[in-house]
């Protein structure tokens, strides 16, 4: 083997090992949002505090200081991104406190396939056989979960789909307008929801140990994660992004399933089961890319 592709071999391996250890940290939303004993405005306000922050330094070493220009830079279709993380970022926290973390996973994960459909009406992109298929199996599965008895509730699944709706969106954008970059984006989307959700919030009920939960969620589950993903995803194809980071889907069941006993019903782990498939068809058919990649959104 030469020297170039040894290199390259080791390039990729990297890139896979920085995108997996990030979907490893996005699944640890579940469980970290369970320990928390606060409502649900001041749990959305405290974890886009910390989350703010934390990717507000990492927008200063990205970009050598030049925090002001890579604001500037994002211009209203940044804007329209933002709003789109903070709607799916508030819908997903929303979600867990209605329903079980398999059933708000599991549904979030047809957003690939609503961002297909989605850029067939907006920017006529082609649907594919493949994709059709795809599309096909993602909503029998989600119909399988919905058939589960006494697990979901309409609150929960209706905010989930929201969320997984807000994702697809931002993924729409972000293939239309290639120059936008995700990193100072997702932080002021963090921004748009602290200042929507701090006068819902209630500060004064915050503990030590939840100051501790949302630290976690803001710093190590958003912060690190994108912070992870955003080194790996260049050094690999956008396709092998897609799968990789559906660990986050198997993950994070498995957590709260393993610390706090909370299992989901077989109709739900069937109807994941079939929404999971549905996504590897859709992303394994994807042709490669040489441009930069659509970096999943943090939620």
């Amino acid at each position: 083997m030469t020297t170039v592709a040894l290199e390259g071999l080791r390039r990729e391996r990297r890139g896979q090992v920085y995108v997996a250890l990030a979907a490893v940290a996005w699944s640890t939303a579940g469980v970290l949002q369970r320990q928390l004993t606060l409502d649900t405005p001041t749990q959305v306000a405290g974890r886009a505090a910390f989350a703010g922050a934390a990717l507000l330094a990492y927008v200063a070493v990205v970009e050598r200081g030049r925090v002001a220009h890579a604001f500037r830079s994002v211009g209203l279709a940044g804007v329209a991104v933002a709003l789109c993380v903070a709607t799916a970022s508030a819908s997903f926290i929303a979600a867990l406190n209605h329903t079980s973390v398999a059933r708000v996973l599991f549904i979030l994960a047809v957003a690939p396939v609503l961002a297909a459909l989605l850029a067939r009406v907006t920017l006529a992109e082609p649907i594919t056989r493949r994709t059709a298929l795809a599309m096909a199996m993602a909503l029998a599965g989600v119909a399988l979960m919905l058939g589960a008895p006494g697990e979901g509730s309409l609150a929960g699944d209706g905010l989930a789909f929201l969320a997984a709706l807000a994702f697809s969106t931002m993924i729409v954008i972000t293939r239309w307008r290639h120059d936008v970059s995700m990193l100072p984006a997702t932080c002021l989307s963090q921004a748009i929801l602290f200042a929507a959700f701090l006068p819902f919030a209630t500060p004064a009920e915050i503990g030590g140990e939840d100051v501790g939960w949302l630290a976690a969620l803001g710093i190590g589950q958003i912060g690190l994660g994108f912070a992870l993903l955003t080194v790996g995803a260049r050094l690999i194809p956008a396709a092998q992004v897609g799968l990789i980071t559906l660990l986050e889907v198997v993950l994070g069941p498995l957590w709260v399933w393993l610390a706090l006993d909370e299992r989901p019903s077989t109709l739900t782990l069937a109807g994941g089961a079939v929404v999971i498939v549905a996504i590897v068809i859709q992303t394994r058919g994807a042709p490669p890319v040489d441009e930069e990649p659509t970096l999943p959104a943090p939620h």
